[in-house]
């Protein structure tokens, strides 16, 4: 084609240009690259493109050959100011094809300084909706816009299957101020991977995975995925209210606690993982046949290591491809919605793993970590600590909370390790550690970043559940940031479940001098916004399976954990159980395998699975078992000092004192015949739960003899009350009577 562009006949020396070029080490592309004018009159118009063969510019009715320079992939051509064709799009002939693309390098910048600044700032609230990589239209052209912060870089290409890997094609922009690297790349698809080659300033050369990126592949690859931002189905009003009332903290809360990968295996397909929409046809039903309100999903972000179980993630915006895509995901997190079973996940902002693909000094500095190990390094795991100082970070750990409530519109994040995060000597020895602006142990940088996070989450995200994992006695966790507080909706209560498991792991013989174990909790048990957990943490790591704590021959171990359960629900606090404890494994949890359903076909398991099914039914029906969690005025001591037969009592209310229920737990395997104990209010009580009952396998002791199972109070005082029953306490057990008629 005939054409009024012409090669350029004048030549520069751009040998360093072309050195830079070369070398992969080019920090400021824009300056150099694309069409720049060098005359009153002339623009030159300048590409670099590795393994081309020729390349010719073309505009509307237009096209020229540019001239390579000097033997290089570097091709010039000179274009009167007239007639450069705006847009104009590169010819390209190579060994086995010839395209025809866009330059990038004539595309505008697509972030806007108040993105920039906001990030800087630590306040940009959607990160992950300008870093990363997303499909845009810009300039009128569909493409991909890749963001990353690397401050301390000397260059950031944006390399992948696209460019076949050469870090010396898509050199991008720098915003010097913000340290944030941008470039727009037409003509890409979902699914490409893609990462970052970083240049640090002493010239190595580290691949990077996308820390924004919404998918990366599984292990043993590193890289990131192009995959849109899917907007998943917004929870309809009906769906809102119910989310409103589950999430309450007076409504009935019971978590079940699964780690996706190894609730259930395919074992005939060679002991795959299920999918994610497997798992909504599969899980969720049972779950909520269980009766559970929740599901607790064990971190799903991308992480490397199965054996991890998700707490080491690399990619903190991914979805874990292992169980699906991200659409599947998606549908997983609809169906709970549908289901109305609350949905929580593990988020893991106290540490991140050394995979060099990962965020450890990201662009050749400690950027998203301390520099100092006393700061910066995790003794315990090997991990990496998030510098909270840093008003990036924050923008990253923030964005990151955001994505999961406001994209995914989950029920809540329980935050791993909380305790790690807020102790500047968390599992450190003198001189390990380093004290803050004013010579104390509180990490000030973590308070601000956890108070800004939960601030942030509940203000855009009403009736959602922030649930701290925090083990120490931390003033206010679930006060209000206005209050002084860290600003979270509950805490587990981890005094809770070391006290108990200590006291039933004991022999019953035993147990008489360790009766405060069981009681203690009540003394701070209005402190805080309390879930008490029996998690995963419990039967791992040399732990043993909770049914292999309990002391005694078989028939003492499953009625101590029956006896146990029906303690825990009903004791002030949300409940979480961890998968496989409704089964009563005798071996601890293995990631590696799904849980052992066949225990179901012993009648002494199945026996433990529907104990936990009927609390799940009494606690979410009854008022008193669950309104007054958080009030004194919610739980009375009948006797709470009987050590010597094991045997605690006491009263629930709900907000009317007319709803009571009196709970007994007995933890030695005798039988009491002619028990009096005092009842607050004269009446007729029910039996509506008895652990020992011959339909949850226990051994058939009443705890009273009337077929209805219903006994009246006397006017006879006990326990410093007008009024008492007089009953059979069954051995290893814990019995409900519901007061029924006054």
């Amino acid at each position: 084609m005939n054409s009024i562009l012409k090669p350029t006949n004048k030549i520069h020396d751009y040998s360093a240009q072309l050195a830079a070029l070369q070398a992969g080490v080019f920090g400021d592309p824009f300056s150099f690259l694309g069409a720049h004018k060098v005359s009153d009159t002339e623009y030159e118009v300048r590409v670099y493109l590795p393994s081309a063969k020729h390349v010719s510019l073309v505009g509307k009715n237009h096209k020229s050959v540019f001239k390579r320079y000097v033997n290089s992939d570097l091709f010039l051509i000179r274009v009167n100011k007239d007639d450069l064709p705006i847009p104009y799009k590169l010819d390209v002939a190579y060994a086995d094809q010839t395209v025809l693309k866009d330059d990038v390098y004539r595309f505008g910048s697509n972030l806007s300084d108040s993105v920039l600044y906001l990030f800087n700032e630590g306040t940009l609230e959607h990160a992950y909706r300008h870093l990363g990589a997303h499909f845009v239209s810009h300039e009128n052209v569909s493409g991909v816009r890749f963001a990353v912060w690397a401050p301390n870089a000397q260059s950031v290409s944006v390399i992948g299957e696209f460019n076949c890997w050469q870090r010396t094609e898509h050199f991008m922009r720098k915003h010097p101020a913000s340290g944030i690297w941008e470039l727009f790349i037409p003509a890409l698809n979902a699914g490409q991977i893609y990462k970052y080659s970083v240049v640090d300033s002493y010239g190595n050369v580290k691949d990077r995975a996308d820390p924004f990126a919404f998918k990366m592949q599984q292990a043993p690859g590193t890289a990131s995925v192009i995959q849109p931002l899917t907007v998943r189905k917004k929870p309809s009003s009906k769906q809102l209210n119910n989310r409103a009332k589950r999430n309450e903290v007076d409504a009935p809360i019971s978590i079940y606690e699964v780690q996706l990968g190894s609730w259930k295996r395919r074992a005939e397909e060679g002991n795959r993982f299920l999918t994610y929409r497997e798992l909504a046809d599969d899980l969720l039903p049972y779950v909520k046949d269980l009766g559970f309100t929740h599901l607790q999903l064990m971190p799903v972000s991308e992480y490397p290591f199965d054996g991890s179980w998700g707490y080491q993630p690399v990619g903190l915006f991914s979805p874990t491809s292992r169980f699906g895509s991200y659409d599947d995901f998606i549908y997983f997190v609809e169906r709970c919605e549908d289901e109305n079973l609350g949905l929580l996940i593990d988020w893991v902002p106290g540490h991140f793993p050394s995979d060099p693909h990962g965020l450890h000094k990201f662009d050749g500095t400690h950027l998203y970590e301390h520099a100092d190990v006393r700061q910066g390094f995790h003794p315990d795991w090997n991990t990496y600590i998030y510098n909270y100082d840093r008003p990036e970070v924050k923008s990253f750990l923030l964005a990151n909370a955001m994505y999961w409530l406001s994209e995914f519109n989950l029920d809540g994040l329980r935050v791993d390790a909380v305790a790690s995060m807020l102790y500047l000597d968390y599992s450190r020895n003198d001189g390990e550690w380093i004290a803050n602006k004013h010579g104390g142990r509180e990490n000030l940088g973590a308070i601000a970043c956890i108070q800004d996070v939960n601030s942030r989450c509940y203000g855009h995200n009403p009736n959602i559940m922030m649930v701290a994992e925090e083990s120490t006695a931390w003033p206010g966790v679930t006060n209000s940031v206005n209050n002084n507080g860290l600003g979270f909706g509950f805490k587990w209560n981890m005094g809770w479940m070391n006290d108990s498991l200590n006291y039933v792991s004991r022999d019953p013989i035993h147990r008489r001098y360790h009766h405060h174990e069981m009681t203690f909790s009540m003394a701070y048990a209005y402190s805080e916004n309390y879930i008490l957990p029996l998690s995963h943490d419990e039967v791992v790591h040399g732990k043993g399976a909770l049914l292999s704590k309990m002391p005694g021959d078989d028939w003492q171990q499953f009625a101590t954990l029956r006896a146990y359960y029906g303690f825990m629900y009903a004791h002030p606090g949300k409940k979480l159980l961890f998968m496989g404890s409704e089964l009563a494994p005798r071996s601890e949890w293995d990631h590696n395998q799904g849980l052992d359903w066949q225990l179901l076909d012993s009648a002494a398991h199945s026996g433990i699975q529907a104990t936990v099914k009927l609390l799940n039914h009494v606690y979410k029906k009854e008022c008193a078992l669950h309104e007054c969690d958080n009030s004194p005025a919610g739980f009375q001591w009948i006797d709470g000092d009987n050590a010597e037969q094991s045997i605690f009592s006491f009263a629930r209310y709900g907000h009317s004192k007319d709803d009571l229920i009196v709970v007994i737990s007995h933890f030695t395997p005798q039988v009491f015949h002619q028990y009096k104990i005092g009842v607050p209010l004269r009446g007729v009580y029910e039996v509506i739960l008895n652990t020992d009952d011959e339909n949850l396998h226990g051994s058939g002791v009443k705890a009273v003899a009337a077929k209805q199972q219903l006994i009246e109070s006397t006017s006879t005082a006990a326990h410093g009350f007008d009024n008492s029953i007089v009953l059979t306490i069954p051995p290893l057990a814990t019995v409900y009577l519901k007061r029924i008629t006054g």
